[in-house]
């Protein structure tokens, strides 16, 4: 694939590209975080397996600032997100620190959130236009090389409804890569599709963790986790239950909570 990765990122320095400290959060008195602490290095694929309800979504929207922390700290980078106060609450940054951070991630939603009425290629060049305020021709010639790459030739003025589940998935994951962020979310990418456009979706993962883009990935799918990330977080009732290697957690997991799951997921 042809995604050129920043220069910071092939230094891999010693700074985490995101780190989360002591997360806390709760709806309506429910606790839905409990202290959960999680940091992810250039290059790194982080695999975040667990129950539904177990808390990943919140866990993952909390990381790209689409629900506010209770308690605890996040960086990305140099930029501090958010810090503990006084009296242990959060405390975020300002509106343009949150603005600088958005611009390091990507997030790819399960349900694909590409615009309706936007082709392909304008869902693609949207944000690094409006929001990066890029130039044109570079962003077009960035955008017709992804689709390429995503295997979405003769698909650019299509509209989302005109493609497939694996199709939209893939256009959605074009679109967070040309935002050039240093880490990209994926919420459970391949939830809504059947078997065989998972497997579409799971190539192009394949093909990213080849090209050390650094990604944090909530799945089900237990096979693409052993084979593809560096390390897997498992996650229950808003807690870290267990965190190694691949190998470690899915095949050989310390933790009695762990294979429990993972007897029930396997199966």
């Amino acid at each position: 694939m042809r995604i050129v990765k920043r220069a910071e990122e092939m230094m891999a320095t010693a700074r985490p590209v995101v780190k989360l400290e002591n997360a806390y959060k709760a709806f309506g008195g429910t606790p839905v975080l409990q202290g959960i602490s999680i940091e992810v290095c250039p290059g790194e694929v982080v695999a975040i397996i667990g129950p539904s309800g177990g808390g990943k979504s919140t866990l993952l929207r909390c990381m790209t600032l689409l629900e506010t922390l209770d308690q605890g700290s996040l960086t990305y980078g140099d930029i501090d997100v958010v810090i503990p106060g006084a009296d242990g609450s959060a405390v975020y940054g300002t509106s343009d620190t949150l603005a600088l951070a958005r611009q390091r991630f990507g997030l790819v939603f399960q349900q694909f959130n590409l615009f309706p009425h936007m082709t392909v290629m304008r869902n693609i060049i949207d944000a690094p236009l409006v929001v990066q305020g890029r130039d044109r021709a570079e962003v077009e010639r960035q955008a017709r090389a992804l689709i390429q790459d995503m295997g979405l030739e003769g698909c650019e003025e299509k509209v989302p409804y005109q493609l497939s589940g694996g199709q939209r998935q893939r256009a959605s994951i074009a679109r967070a890569l040309c935002m050039n962020p240093q880490v990209l979310f994926f919420d459970e990418p391949t939830s809504a599709l059947d078997p065989e456009l998972t497997g579409e979706v799971l190539k192009v993962l394949r093909q990213l963790a080849a090209e050390d883009i650094t990604m944090i990935v909530v799945t089900h799918e237990m096979s693409f986790a052993r084979e593809v990330a560096d390390r897997v977080v498992f996650i229950d009732e808003g807690c870290v239950v267990e965190e190694g290697s691949a190998e470690q957690v899915i095949g050989n997991p310390s933790e009695e909570r762990t294979r429990e799951f993972l007897l029930r997921s396997l199966t």
